[in-house]
């Protein structure tokens, strides 16, 4: 029988984690993005091979889709872009974990929580590459083809612009306010059956 267990994180516990992943920025700062890629997605190979509770595997599934957004060859994420999510990625680089990912089941727990800080502030660029995701495997369907296979097809070209540029206006337009956006999207992100070059087990 399923057990529904909640926590707040206060604003110090908050601190901890913001304070946690500046200094990783700061330690990873000179790694290039191939690093930074390599280290998050190793993260990933490792919880491949050991059973993990759903609410940490549902969280690894958006760190799968930050890693995806910046190899995707047909989202193209541009310098300034690809810089934003690389940020947010730096911290799985980072091999000074909080809890030591060894550590059965609860060192992947302080990942889970710097997963969700990162996707809460990274929730327009992972909506809009969700329905990027959404629009590749039925167009591609449509065309009897395989999505893993369109690379940057020109029918992509316009419905990526125009979702893009969508991320863009509403980022900057949360700029001006906490700098975390509003919170109420984010738990769409990551969660689409669509093709992405990931390489999470439970999708």
């Amino acid at each position: 029988m399923p057990l529904a267990i909640s926590f707040e994180l206060s604003d110090r516990d908050l601190e901890h984690f913001h304070s946690a992943i500046k200094a990783a920025g700061a330690t990873a700062g000179a790694k290039s993005t191939e690093e930074i890629v390599g280290a998050a997605s190793q993260l990933l190979e490792e919880a491949n091979k050991v059973a993990l509770p759903d609410f940490i595997l549902q969280r690894l599934d958006k760190l799968d889709a930050l890693i995806a957004m910046v190899r995707d060859e047909g989202w193209a994420l541009g310098d300034e872009d690809r810089k934003h999510v690389l940020s947010a990625l730096v911290y799985f680089a980072d091999p000074a974990d909080i809890i030591p990912d060894n550590v059965p089941v609860l060192g992947y727990f302080d990942d889970a929580i710097a997963i969700e800080i990162c996707v809460t502030e990274l929730k327009h660029e992972l909506d809009a590459y969700e329905e990027f995701c959404e629009f590749r495997q039925g167009e591609a369907t449509r065309r009897g083809l395989n999505p893993a296979s369109v690379g940057r097809a020109d029918w992509l070209d316009s419905r990526r612009d125009e979702l893009q540029d969508r991320m863009h206006r509403r980022r900057n337009r949360d700029a001006g306010g906490t700098g975390y956006g509003d919170s109420s999207g984010y738990a769409r992100a990551g969660y689409t059956s669509a093709w992405r070059p990931g390489m999470l087990r439970v999708r």
